[in-house]
This record gives structure tokens, C-alpha cells and sequence, in this order.
């Protein structure tokens, strides 16, 4: 196991539980934004593709719902005052930076600013000794190259 990912002398058990649960909460978060970030994407997309059905609808003859489309729904607020950008800059202001914030506090004082020392435990826990595939690093004498035959 590499020195950036052993327990640091004294960090018991218990600490490297709650730290990760905490990097795990922290990564769910990180999804959690991303979801956000693709319902921004997605809703901007359909908001300019209303571009298009308005023109459609004009050239159809359709005037009518075409105003109701552009004055109704085109540029219109997903929640009271805010476009989607609005939403993904309050989360990341209100809750996602102060998380990652704390997270990253809670590893430098608690595990010397050693991450992920609950996952690199458990790899070593379950790694086969003398496997290729099961090395404790890529640098690791008898790892297998990336795009090497299994054999």
C-alpha cells in the first residue's frame, strides 16, 4: 500500500469508518450534482428548441400558438425567479462547497490529509497476493499493462 493511502499512526477504526461514510456522502453528493447540472443542459436545450417549434408553427400558419408558445413558455422561469443556472449556483454556494469544505477539514485533521483510507484498506483486504490484476499500485512489479492479454 502506498504511504498516501496507509492509516496514519493512531487513526482508529472507528475514525476511518466515519470518514468514509463521509467521502461517501460527499461522492453521492458530486452525482447528485452532476444531475443537476444535466437538468440545467437538458432544460436550456428544450427552452432553445422552442426556437424552432415557434418558427414551425408560424410557418404552418399557426400564429397563434406560436405567440402562446414564445409568451408563455419560451425564457420562462423553472421555479419563482430563477432560470437553472440560478439553481446549480445556490446549490453549489449554499451546500455542495461548504460540504466539500468540511469533508476536506475533517480528512487533513483527523487522517493527516490521507483520503480514501477506508477503500484502500478494504483493496488490500481483498487483493490476491501474486495476481496481476490484484496489485497494490500500478507501478507494482508484475502489473499487467493496461491493454495486455488476459492469459
Amino acid at each position: 500500500m502506498e504511504d498516501a493511502h496507509r492509516r496514519p499512526e493512531g487513526v482508529s477504526d472507528e475514525t476511518v469508518a466515519a470518514l468514509g461514510s463521509l467521502s461517501k456522502a460527499l461522492e453521492t453528493t458530486e452525482r447528485a450534482r452532476g444531475h443537476l447540472f444535466s437538468f440545467h443542459q437538458l432544460t436550456g436545450t428544450a427552452d432553445l428548441e422552442l426556437d424552432r417549434a415557434v418558427e414551425l408553427l408560424r410557418a404552418a400558419g399557426h400564429h397563434e400558438w406560436a405567440e402562446r408558445v414564445e409568451r408563455e413558455i419560451l425564457g420562462r422561469n423553472v421555479i419563482p425567479g430563477h432560470w437553472t443556472f440560478q439553481i446549480v449556483e445556490a446549490y453549489d454556494r449554499t451546500y455542495y462547497e461548504a460540504f466539500k469544505e468540511l469533508e476536506r477539514e475533517a480528512v487533513d485533521r483527523l487522517a493527516q490529509g490521507r483520503d480514501h483510507l477506508y477503500e484502500a484498506e478494504m483493496k488490500e483486504d481483498r487483493r490476491t497476493r501474486g495476481h496481476p490484476d490484484h496489485t497494490a499500485r500500478p507501478d507494482s512489479p508484475g502489473t499487467r499493462p493496461p491493454n495486455a492479454p488476459f492469459t
